[in-house]
């Protein structure tokens, strides 16, 4: 299983997302450009000492990206919400800018798409949170396929 950020807006998403993948032992896939500079003392800053346990890859593009697995997008545009989807372990879990989410053309070419269900007045969760709690489930599904330690 594997987080993969498209085109990420904010710094400190993509370290509190550094510390989750590195926590839970699960691969970070980054698909540039950044909204951002990337700068590796910014970048250690707000991943701490967690960024020496990460399995990263920096991607150069959309284009350039390829996915070892389904790609599975969190998005507001989803009919399927995450706790009734499938989770498969080689799955890569993907979430699109703060901003702007992701192009059509992503939306498109990913093998699934869920969706958070809430409070209909708002129109979405901070990225991070969102791919804490779809990774927390897909984890929660997968973790007994691959021998992974869930402490039940």
């Amino acid at each position: 299983m594997r987080l993969a950020l498209y085109e990420p807006d904010i710094p400190q998403n993509v370290g509190a997302m550094m510390r989750l993948c590195a926590c839970l032992n699960v691969g970070m896939d980054i698909i540039e450009p950044c909204g951002f500079i990337w700068d590796e003392g910014k970048i250690r800053r707000a991943g701490m000492d967690y960024i020496d346990q990460l399995q990263l890859t920096r991607h150069a593009s959309w284009p350039a990206f390829e996915p070892a697995g389904r790609l599975v997008l969190l998005t507001t545009k989803a009919a399927q919400p995450y706790t009734r989807f499938a989770f498969q372990p080689d799955d890569v879990l993907m979430v699109g800018r703060e901003s702007a989410g992701v192009p059509d053309a992503v939306h498109q070419a990913v093998g699934a798409r869920v969706i958070i269900p809430m409070n209909p007045a708002c129109r979405s969760l901070n990225v991070a949170t969102a791919a804490a709690m779809v990774l927390g489930e897909a984890l929660r599904q997968t973790r007994g396929q691959t021998g992974w330690q869930t402490g039940d």
